[in-house]
């Protein structure tokens, strides 16, 4: 579970405050995803990053009791001097995993053979991006976040090897994904809410998000 109590977020822009949340209360359950409809500028990945724990709220509560992915795409945790396998079994380690089993499963996944015993600062940006997706791909959660739509790299045969051990992981697990777009949201979640003006309001069904979504963006 992921629950927002009276949660307030803002940011000073150098000319004024951006609120992203005032005073906001909605809780995530395990088992029922979640999408969230937001236009570009409003605090779609804020949100995110908060509910994975990587931003503080400025007031309010935020309460995390399961499995919490970071957002897909992003490892903040990957040290550019160490090789892949040392970022691996760090990881691995930093979330209770086998170091093992990561790294078996890391080096498989990414498929960039001796690279993966460089440093990844010598990587290009391909390669990092398929050890920070096959590092995530590791480990399993309850509740994956995604922004703005699926990850991908430039390199086909990673995408659908990449993409196949995910669906099949999220055919389990519960998903929070925020996106611009209400079909972005179709295929992960049945429920939705719309992120506008500092307000999220709650709906059982996408089509109702949307018909708000839709009113709030074209007025």
């Amino acid at each position: 579970m992921i629950e927002f109590i009276n949660v307030s977020k803002s940011f000073w822009t150098g000319k004024q405050r951006k609120v992203i949340l005032d005073r906001v209360s909605f809780r995530v359950e395990v088992g029922k995803s979640l999408g969230i409809l937001a236009p570009n500028g409003t605090g779609k990945t804020t949100v995110i990053n908060m509910m994975a724990g990587l931003e503080k709220p400025d007031e309010g509560k935020i309460i995390r009791t399961s499995r919490i992915s970071f957002p897909l795409g992003f490892m903040g945790g990957v040290v550019n001097r160490h090789t892949g396998k040392e970022n691996a079994r760090y990881i691995a380690r930093l979330y209770g995993l086998d170091p093992d089993y990561v790294e078996a499963f890391t080096r498989w996944m990414c498929g960039i053979e001796e690279y993966f015993d460089m440093p990844v600062g010598t990587y290009s940006q391909g390669m990092r991006a398929r050890l920070n997706f096959s590092l995530m791909l590791a480990m399993d959660f309850d509740i994956y976040l995604i922004d703005e739509g699926m990850p991908t790299t430039t390199d086909v045969a990673f995408n659908r090897k990449a993409g196949q051990v995910l669906r099949e992981r999220l055919q389990k697990a519960t998903v929070v994904i925020v996106s611009h777009q209400a079909s972005t949201l179709e295929k992960f979640a049945k429920s939705a809410a719309v992120l506008v003006d500092g307000q999220f309001h709650m709906f059982e069904t996408l089509e109702e998000a949307k018909r708000l979504y839709d009113y709030e963006t074209q007025s």
